[in-house]
């Protein structure tokens, strides 16, 4: 009973919070100037801190006290709020006792109780009912996919409960907002990320059954929807939200986000970066935000000929990961309506995943150059920049035979290095470039690699990857965000913050790597 009450008043705070105003809307004036004066050195800081008072008196105080001569902005925020700690706090590791004791303890260091809705009344988290898992350092709320890859390991460690509590919490998400948000905040609340939930779901039903497919069937439903509002309107090369219509005619998605403002988590630099930047400030901030929606934040894969981060044109560019992502969401409702016997509807989500795959070998395969790429839907021409998207497919199954073979020949040509798999072979100060390399798409590769028979470089990727790991955890103590696999000596660099550590998806993969390949 204590349960399901929890749940209910975690459910009326959700829904006021999905109402609120985000932080930059709550403290007109007083937001601006503390991002763009970096009263924070990192701009997510402000937007993660907790009021003192509420909004109202915070701003009024601010009011009052701006314009006298002795007024520091900085104490005043020291004065009405309270700054947050790193999602991993004090924690030490102890490196003596293994790698594996490490991520077991970490799964307690990360996990965060359900939360406790009267002490978030101002702050920007959206309360969730039950416990989960942050990634660590400067995330210190749960993200939509980097979840997938935590839940990879927390099979591996026989934390079932945990990931339901996981999935649960995405469902009643998807219930209360009708889509899973980037992560629970509310500045958060304009976006989703690349869409894993159907994947969640598969995994939770290894241990648990078929039935747990039905359990989710009408969030996977509205997820779906979420995804596909808009297509049934749109003409050939239209775009609508996240549905394109491609030139043949075929349905395919984007990443989009609601939003056309600077991201309140990195104000200063969308607002600095937009100055430079040829597009209209609304449509560059836009094309950022869709970056961010697909978690590679940032990448010359978004980017025009330049590489430059002024020319991003993530809104024109149909996402070859993105797509397969979608396929398997249209296989599992597929299946849920099997389970069920309704043949009909079974036959409606087949055909779509089907046209979906026929859509993905003709807009995504370069046969040129044996690799899946990005579809740029206004240059109507296929992407120049080959990224580690491009093993998705494989992933997926959704490659020819042949085509598997000549991804792996290239993959092993192009991306593979001493510490694994780089995202791109482009150096551009971004970090979804290289020499960067991150866990999920190590996994992504070597899954797809093993549905091929690809066996002897899938273990090759594995064990490259899992000896930078274990290297840099020996050297240091922590597991890292993302990793330099060029020079296995230096950090991985790039991007908007620093690197952190935890780190919730690097510990899931390299757990479920280590077992899969025996590795101790």
């Amino acid at each position: 009973m204590k349960r399901i009450l929890v749940y209910f008043l975690t459910c009326l705070a959700l829904a006021a919070q999905a109402q609120r105003p985000s932080p930059r809307q709550l403290y007109p004036g007083l937001f601006e100037a503390v991002q763009l004066t970096h009263v924070y050195p990192d701009n997510k800081t402000f937007v993660d801190a907790l009021p003192k008072q509420s909004p109202a008196q915070i701003m009024k105080a601010y009011a009052e006290q701006k314009g006298k001569p002795d007024f520091d902005l900085r104490q005043f925020v020291q004065a009405y709020f309270t700054a947050p700690a790193a999602a991993n706090g004090q924690y030490k590791s102890n490196i003596t006792g293994g790698i594996r004791r490490h991520v077991d303890t970490l799964w307690t260091v990360l996990q965060r109780r359900q939360d406790d809705t009267a002490a978030l009344r101002y702050s920007s988290l959206l309360p969730l009912p039950h416990p989960y898992i942050v990634p660590g350092g400067r995330f210190r709320e749960v993200y939509y996919w980097d979840s997938y890859f935590t839940m990879l390991g927390l099979k591996e460690s026989k934390r079932t409960p945990v990931i339901r509590n996981m999935v649960d919490n995405f469902a009643y998400l998807i219930d209360k907002l009708g889509f899973i948000p980037n992560g629970n905040r509310t500045y958060y609340l304009t976006r989703s990320q690349p869409p894993f939930f159907a994947l969640m779901v598969n995994l939770l039903a290894q241990d648990e059954g078929e039935k747990t497919l039905l359990r989710y069937q009408p969030q996977l439903l509205k997820e779906y929807a979420y995804w596909m509002a808009g297509a049934d309107s749109l003409a050939p090369g239209g775009m609508r939200l996240r549905a394109v219509r491609m030139p043949g005619g075929e349905v395919l998605n984007r990443y989009w986000d609601t939003s056309d403002q600077p991201r309140e988590e990195s104000y200063a630099d969308d607002v600095t970066n937009a100055k430079s930047s040829p597009q209209p400030p609304a449509e560059f901030y836009r094309n950022v935000r869709a970056a961010a929606a697909s978690g590679w934040d940032f990448s010359t894969r978004w980017m025009g000929p330049s590489g430059k981060l002024g020319t991003i044109q993530t809104t024109s560019i149909v996402p070859v990961d993105l797509n397969c992502l979608l396929y398997a969401l249209e296989n599992t409702i597929a299946k849920t309506y099997q389970i069920q016997g309704n043949a009909q509807q079974v036959k409606v989500f087949q055909s779509r995943a089907q046209q979906r795959k026929k859509a993905i070998l003709a807009y995504c395969w370069d046969e040129k150059v044996g690799w899946f790429v990005d579809y740029n839907l206004k240059l109507k021409q296929r992407s120049p920049v080959y990224s580690l998207a491009g093993a998705y497919p494989l992933s997926f199954e959704i490659a020819t035979p042949t085509q598997a073979t000549r991804a792996a020949t290239y993959m092993k040509a192009n991306f593979l290095k001493p510490g694994g798999l780089v995202t791109t072979a482009n150096t551009s100060g971004q970090q979804w470039d290289a020499p960067n390399a991150w866990a999920p798409l190590q996994w992504m590769a070597v899954d797809g690699l093993e549905h091929y028979n690809q066996r002897e470089l899938a273990r090759t990727v594995a064990t490259r990857w899992i000896d930078l790991n274990v290297s840099v955890f020996q050297q240091t103590g922590k597991l890292m965000e993302k990793y330099n696999v060029l020079d296995t000596h230096l950090k991985a660099g790039g991007g908007e913050y620093p690197l952190q550590d935890g780190f919730g998806w690097t510990n899931g993969v390299l757990l479920k790597m280590m077992d899969q390949y025996k590795v101790e």
